[in-house]
Formats: C-alpha cells, sequence, structure tokens
C-alpha cells in the first residue's frame, strides 16, 4: 500500500536556525523587562518633550539631574541619613512583627488579644497618625522609626500568624505520634512548615518600610531623602525631584528583589509564599 505524504513539516524544521534563536531570546524573562523598561522611559521622554505640564521633565533630563547629584554627593549624604530610621525601624518591625505573628498562631489567648490591634494597624491611614507621633515623640529620630514600624510591622506580623495557622495539621498530629514534644512540634514542624510564608510577609513589610520612612521624612521634618525631595521642590528644580524619587522607587525594588531571589535559593517552588 503507498505510504500517504501529509506535507506536515517539523516546526523546528520549518522555522529554521534564525526562528529558534528568535524564540529563544523571545522566551527569556529578562528580555521582557528590559522591553518593557525602554517603553516606559520612552514614553517618559515623550511626555515630559510635550510640555503638557511645566513641572514634569524629560527622562533625560532627570538622568542628568541623578548624576549631578551623584556626582557633588548630596544624593548619597541623603540615602546616608534616610537608611538611618529605615534599618533601625525594619529591626524592631522585623523582630517584633515575627515574634508576634508565630505567638498568635500558637496560642488562641495571645490571637485574640493581639491580632486586632495589629489589623487596626494595618488599616489606620498613616498619613493621619503621623501628626499624633509627631505630637508625642518630637521631630527626631525616634519618631521617624517608629513610623517605618507602624507601616511594616502590621504586614509581617499578619503573614507570620496566618503562615503558622496554615501549617497542615496532619503534620503536627505526626510528631505527636512519634511522642514529639511541643517545642519539637514548633521548632521542627511549624516553623519550617510556614518559613516560606512568612519570607514573603517579609519581603511585604520591607516595601512597606520604604513607604514609611519617605512619608516620615516627608511629614516630619525635612531630611535625608525628603529634604532633597521638599528643597528641590520649593525651588522648581523637577528634574533633581524627579530624580530623587525616582531613585527611591528604584532602591525600593532592588531590595525586594533580593530578598525574592533569596526566596526562591531557600524554598522550593512548590513551598514559595506569594
Amino acid at each position: 500500500m503507498p505510504s500517504m505524504h501529509t506535507g506536515t513539516a517539523d516546526p523546528g524544521l520549518s522555522e529554521g536556525p534564525l526562528g529558534g534563536a528568535l524564540s529563544r531570546f523571545a522566551s527569556m524573562p529578562v528580555v521582557w523587562r528590559i522591553l518593557s523598561l525602554a517603553i516606559f522611559f520612552t514614553v517618559w521622554e515623550i511626555a515630559g518633550r510635550s510640555n503638557f505640564n511645566w513641572a514634569f521633565p524629560s527622562f533625560s533630563k532627570t538622568l542628568m539631574a541623578f548624576f549631578e547629584m551623584l556626582g557633588d554627593g548630596s544624593l548619597g549624604a541623603a540615602y546616608l541619613r534616610t537608611i538611618e530610621p529605615l534599618g533601625i525601624g525594619l529591626v524592631i518591625a522585623l523582630g517584633v512583627g515575627i515574634s508576634a505573628g508565630v505567638m498568635m498562631g500558637l496560642r488562641r489567648d495571645v490571637e485574640w488579644l493581639g491580632l486586632p490591634i495589629f489589623i487596626t494597624m494595618q488599616a489606620a491611614p498613616m498619613a493621619a497618625l503621623i501628626p499624633l507621633v509627631t505630637y508625642v515623640y518630637g521631630i527626631g529620630l525616634t519618631s521617624k522609626v517608629l513610623a517605618v514600624v507602624m507601616l511594616a510591622m502590621p504586614v509581617i506580623t499578619i503573614n507570620s500568624y496566618k503562615a503558622v495557622r496554615n501549617v497542615p495539621a496532619s503534620a503536627v498530629d505526626m510528631c505527636k505520634s512519634f511522642m514529639g514534644t511541643r517545642r519539637q512540634q514548633v521548632f521542627k514542624i511549624i516553623l519550617p512548615a510556614a518559613s516560606p510564608m512568612m519570607f514573603a510577609g517579609i519581603r511585604l513589610g520591607v516595601a512597606e518600610g520604604f513607604s514609611g520612612v519617605v512619608l516620615a521624612e516627608l511629614l516630619i521634618t525635612p531630611t535625608g531623602i525628603g529634604d532633597l525631595i521638599t528643597f528641590n521642590r520649593s525651588i522648581a528644580q523637577y528634574p533633581h525631584m524627579y530624580a530623587v524619587i525616582t531613585s527611591i522607587v528604584v532602591f525600593a525594588v532592588v531590595a525586594v528583589t533580593l530578598l525574592h531571589r533569596l526566596e526562591m535559593t531557600l524554598f522550593r517552588p512548590e513551598k514559595r509564599g506569594t
């Protein structure tokens, strides 16, 4: 019986070397990220040159202003002052937040006492609470640290609480069946199983911490990054103002991305937080 020729070619052969290379190139995530950034900066440049708003500079002017402040040292000095309350606040938020979240997940009485407080803190508008913090603690470092803590800690605490509560009960029961003590249940079963979701909460808390320190420096007293933003706005140096704002956004994105990479390194894909 004669063979039937369908005429269907091998997809790999029909593409050819060039098509295969383009397909592999397009499948790389970094390519799409670079492309999206290029589109964003191009639209920014066009919008700035169109003069639709005299206070909106082009991307090229903003970039030149960034390198100018980097060269004269003003941007570096501002970051050194901003990192102090940010670092202290994040250390406090991580230590207290994770501990409180784990305790609420392990004990019902602690949950009833603490969970409403942290839910209220998460829902409260930060801009409305900063004047109260300033009235009580003044305009110094303490108020700025509290602003970072008040924004970062509720997210970290609630994620840690939910992470502990979502640990499968069967895993804890298995530990009990092997005569495991309560300490072994917590440190051998509950905390390792809850770690991925807790790490996701840490990422969100760090992002909130950046928002808190910028709000504090804008609303409490202009220092660091907030001082550069306020000063350049007051003298209508809008390229410099946008350069400072963009730099703190990029700094926050890089910090959160590094934490995400660390999470991908520490945990298996099916165990990572969302």
